[in-house]
């Protein structure tokens, strides 16, 4: 059973930029796309960025057109750890953040029902 933690949010002030972690354990090694995913109050769930890996090779990031240049997945392997870098927060971003994982390889990333394992997620609060 894959377990998924999220840490590193926060309440920050625009411009300001935060890392989200996401640890997993019993991580399968048939993971095939990390992604990320936030829900601001009263709003759907929606995607933020994904990556593929396949024998431990992350491949260049997707990201939605409200975080793309701002925003960068990554993966420390030895520590079996996604991170979300996160620059130039706004206040649109604020939400709670989730990671996700997906063993099936999926042919649409952005799309939640497409992933097996979800963390409880962390919360970002940006303040203008």
């Amino acid at each position: 059973q894959v377990q998924l933690v999220e840490s590193g949010g926060g309440s920050v002030q625009t411009g300001a930029s935060l890392t989200l972690s996401c640890a997993a354990s019993g991580r399968s090694v048939r993971t095939y796309r990390m992604g990320w995913f936030r829900q601001a109050p009263g709003k759907e769930r929606e995607f933020v960025a994904a990556s593929n890996w396949r024998g431990g090779v992350a491949y260049t990031g997707a990201y939605a057109d409200a975080v793309k240049g701002r925003f960068t997945i990554s993966r420390h392997n030895a520590e079996n750890t996604v991170y979300l870098e996160m620059n130039d927060l706004k206040p649109e971003d604020t939400a709670v953040y989730y990671c996700a994982e997906d063993l099936r390889g999926g042919s649409d990333y952005s799309s939640g029902a497409e992933y097996d394992y979800w963390g409880q997620g962390t919360q970002v609060t940006v303040s203008s």
